[in-house]
């Protein structure tokens, strides 16, 4: 497999297998590693996922995934690592599943056991002062821009840039990043004119005075928890079903500022593997 993955990096544990009185709702043999539900992340999308100061894991993503682990009386593991490998780790068993605030698509439900959990969209984002504004999927022929790699955002803009020059406008100049930090990296440097990122980490960005979003609101799709094993991914959606239920999720939500899945239940969307 290849060097990239960073599995080296952290694994970090908030609950204490030895303080747990409950009994574990996940059999062992559902799991890669006895005894731990092993979730990839790719800790650089805030507010749905970041590393703080101290060099902690924050995030929706992150306190969602401990609160499900807590219900489910089972140490959750997170193993830090790039986003393009991920998927191949997964088929390899590295880990049980994904925890990125990926996007949900039919490809993806049909190779993994998905279930999605929150509303995202795509924001078109400059650098702070800089004189070119671009309102629509449109304004973008002609223009370098900048994408996360093997993502939902990449594979839209390619889509665009397609219907684009169908119209008759000017082809695209599209960079890859492997994360969206790369990808803000290079605006900032003045590698490429615009930064096609999600829209709540284009928000958390923009609080910060580095970009500013010039279009917002742009090819919405849901975004899902992956998982290998179908069980594991059934009694993930039960659990965020009794957290909606009983609050939860939307207080989490809520404090967050991102946007819900408009169900009142979640459920494996897709076939899954095979």
């Amino acid at each position: 497999m290849r060097s990239t993955w960073l599995f080296a990096a952290a694994l970090l544990l908030p609950i204490g297998a030895a303080a747990q009185t409950c009994t574990p709702a996940i059999p062992a043999a559902d799991l890669v590693a006895a005894g731990s539900l092993q979730m990839a992340i790719n800790p650089t999308l805030p507010p749905q996922q970041f590393v703080d100061s101290a060099g902690e894991l924050q995030g929706l993503n992150v306190d969602l995934m401990r609160e499900v682990a807590r219900r489910l009386c089972i140490p959750l593991a997170f193993i830090r690592m790039d986003f393009p490998p991920m998927f191949p780790a997964l088929a390899a068993q590295r880990f049980d599943g994904i925890d990125t605030g990926m996007f949900w698509t039919e490809e993806r439900s049909k190779i993994a056991y998905t279930v999605p959990y929150a509303q995202q969209a795509i924001s078109i984002t400059v650098a702070a002062g800089s004189p070119l504004k671009i309102t629509d999927e449109a304004g973008l022929a002609g223009h370098s821009a900048g994408v996360e790699v093997n993502a939902y955002q990449e594979r839209w803009l390619r889509d665009v840039d397609r219907a684009n020059v169908a119209k008759g406008g000017k082809a695209m100049d599209i960079h890859t990043y492997t994360t969206a930090t790369d990808v803000i990296a290079a605006l900032r440097a003045g590698q490429i004119e615009t930064a096609i990122l999600i829209d709540q980490t284009a928000k958390e960005i923009v609080r910060r005075g580095v970009i500013e979003i010039t279009a917002t609101g742009l090819g919405g799709a849901p975004t899902t928890l992956v998982f290998r094993n179908r069980a594991i991914a059934e009694k993930v959606a039960a659990t965020l079903t009794a957290m909606k239920t009983d609050g939860f999720y939307d207080a989490l939500f809520d404090r967050y500022g991102l946007t819900k899945l408009p169900v009142s239940s979640f459920v494996i969307r897709g076939p899954g593997p095979g």
